[in-house]
């Protein structure tokens, strides 16, 4: 059996709009994926669902796996011929221990290949509003650790830090701030010397807190600070208050759960980072092209309707298929059911001449046969597309044929989140789909895109259900700001 390879991928400090393309690519294709406590959940959501997932993850100087079983692990699946990526919070080499790792491949003649990653000492505070330098104020970095390999605090010369003309950042240190603070100000630091420090920093649960050396161990202690947590020392923590600019985007502090397919999720989770969510890419389903989908002889059909734009893409891949082009479709006229699939086919070239007034099945349906005046009408659609489109088709005597052009699958990730505040659906088969894959886990909120939706959600026992005004990704979203 070929060996196969490692990489070692920073994956930044917590949120995946940080993590580098790169890193993202190499997540993708990896077959196994061995990671620690501090890749964020939205970094571990992006891992293929069929990758196996093995944590490694440290806590308070809780080492279920010791550094040398990770070590063993990751040689262990090379020489098997996995792809392996080592997902590492922040970067690799910054007191990540990624240079051990390195020595135990080379010792087996493994391949790797390192992946930088955006580190926590930077980012944190700069999410906090702290610029880690600033003219005028610090012109050095110093990044130090609190603590040693063995899991005790670390030896410091703090004279030599005292002596620094700089910001000291500490990673790993919130267990060590009373020594921190009582060192400095014995080795020259002043008592009034600004001090910060930022928990979580970067993702939803970020908080932060500033003092002083003086006190700051009080401060700390009340406050409730825990790992991690970014602890910085010098001028530069005063500007926090000054330059703080998550606090104003109106989703920030919010964890959200997007469950649309993989390929229908970018517009979504850019509008909600946009607004300072952190988002949660968790696909619990993905649409499938039917192989055995055949188009049929437009002629005399006066009407074409699309129920998605999931449709709209399989309905025109399926005429290239066929060496067919859209003129085929004559002077048929065409319905969408919302403002996304109608966007689908202006995109190509089509007007659309009917978006019902309220965006689903059933509305689509009746509009659509009062237009349509007995003339006949090919819907194209899901295999297993909403019922109530059908019923309604019947119901006010439609002339009409349905069209399967795509069938949903449920997804069932590698990886389930924890502590979100809120989820998305946009259909009712994602709802299904995230109660298959994720059975146990409660969410404090459901956003639904419609009616059709949130009876779904009902049914899946899912509390707290909020519905669109309109079933549009916007009026989706303003579910989530309401009372944020």
């Amino acid at each position: 059996m070929p060996v196969g390879k490692v990489w070692l991928v920073g994956a930044g400090p917590g949120d995946p709009g940080l993590l580098t393309c790169k890193g993202r690519e190499v997540l993708q294709n990896a077959t196994v994926v061995v990671y620690d406590r501090l890749a964020g959940d939205g970094v571990l959501a992006l891992m293929p669902p069929d990758a196996r997932c093995i944590d490694v993850g440290k806590s308070g100087g809780n080492h279920p796996v010791p550094q040398s079983g990770i070590e063993e692990i990751l040689v262990r699946e090379a020489l098997a011929g996995e792809r392996v990526v080592r997902l590492k919070g922040g970067d690799p080499f910054l007191f990540g221990r990624g240079g051990e790792e390195i020595e135990a491949l080379l010792a087996h003649g493994i391949p790797f290949e390192v992946v930088p990653g955006v580190t926590s000492a930077i980012a944190a505070p700069e999410c906090a509003g702290i610029p880690v330098t600033h003219r005028g104020l610090a012109n050095s970095l110093h990044v130090i650790t609190a603590h040693t390999k063995e899991g005790g605090i670390a030896e410091q010369d703090y004279a030599a830090l005292a002596r620094l003309d700089g910001t000291l950042v500490f990673l790993m240190g919130v267990s060590a701030i009373p020594e921190i603070c009582e060192r400095l100000c014995a080795n020259g630091f002043s008592p009034d010397t600004p001090m910060a420090a930022v928990e979580w920093g970067t993702t939803a649960h970020q908080r932060a807190l500033s003092g002083s050396l003086s006190d700051f161990a009080q401060k700390a202690a009340d406050f409730g600070l825990h790992s991690p947590s970014v602890i910085v020392v010098g001028d530069v923590a005063k500007l926090a208050e000054r330059f703080s600019w998550r606090g104003s985007l109106p989703l920030s502090g919010k964890k959200v759960i997007v469950t649309r397919p993989r390929n229908r999720q970018g517009r979504l989770c850019k509008m909600l980072r946009s607004l300072g969510a952190e988002v949660i890419e968790l696909p619990t389903i993905a649409t499938v092209p039917l192989d055995g989908a055949v188009l049929p002889d437009f002629d005399g059909a006066e009407w074409l309707g699309f129920t998605s734009a999931t449709g709209v893409e399989c309905f025109f891949a399926l005429l290239a298929r066929e060496g067919r082009d859209v003129r085929g479709i004559g002077r048929a006229k065409i319905a969408a059911i919302g403002p996304a699939t109608a966007r689908a086919l202006n995109e190509r070239g089509l007007t659309v001449d009917l978006v019902p007034s309220v965006y689903d099945g059933a509305h689509l349906a009746a509009e659509l046969t009062e237009a349509a005046r007995g003339r006949r009408i090919v819907m194209l659609r899901a295999q297993d597309g909403s019922a109530e489109l059908t019923q309604t088709l019947r119901a006010k005597g439609a002339n009409f044929i349905e069209i399967a052009l795509y069938r949903t699958e449920y997804v069932k990730p590698a990886f389930q989140p924890r502590n979100a505040d809120a989820v998305l659906f946009t259909s009712a088969s994602t709802v299904r789909g995230f109660k298959a894959a994720c059975p146990d886990l409660e969410v404090p909120l459901a956003c639904c895109i419609g009616a059709q939706t949130a009876r779904e959600a009902e049914r899946a026992g899912l509390k707290n259900i909020r519905v669109a005004a309109k079933a549009t990704l916007e009026d989706l979203i303003a579910t989530l700001t309401q009372g944020a």
